[in-house]
């Protein structure tokens, strides 16, 4: 069993940057790949980034793209998504996921665990 406990979000304004961290309970942190998901009230849960086992292996949704950093540390268990130039469609609740899998995973059905959540609101 994984728990996943998502923490960072906030409100900010538009061109702001916040600082997501998901902390993962679980014995072997290093078998999962890590992603992170948003989603609006309404339509369906969206992929954001996901990072491979050691961290070096990276994939971003389009729409965040040189903007948004996942990376993780495995010596803390630990997941984040760092956010810069933040635009109001970036608003939604934010999701830490967790898939037993080394290869890279974009569908939410093919994860495993999720966190409960953490709104992210950007003001224009």
């Amino acid at each position: 069993q994984v728990q996943l406990v998502e923490s960072g979000g906030g409100l900010v304004q538009a061109g702001g940057s916040l600082r997501l961290s998901c902390a993962a309970s679980v014995r072997t942190f290093t078998n999962y790949y890590m992603g992170w998901f948003r989603q609006v009230p309404g339509k369906e849960r969206q992929f954001v980034a996901g990072v491979t086992w050691s961290g070096g292996g990276k994939d971003y949704a389009d729409s965040v793209k040189g903007r948004f950093t996942i990376s993780r540390d495995n010596a803390k268990n630990t997941v984040y998504l760092q956010m810069d130039s933040l635009k109001p469609e970036d608003t939604a609740v934010y999701y830490c996921a967790a898939v037993y899998a080394l290869g890279y995973r974009r569908a939410p059905s093919s994860y495993d665990y999720w966190g409960q959540g953490t709104q992210v609101t950007v003001s224009s």
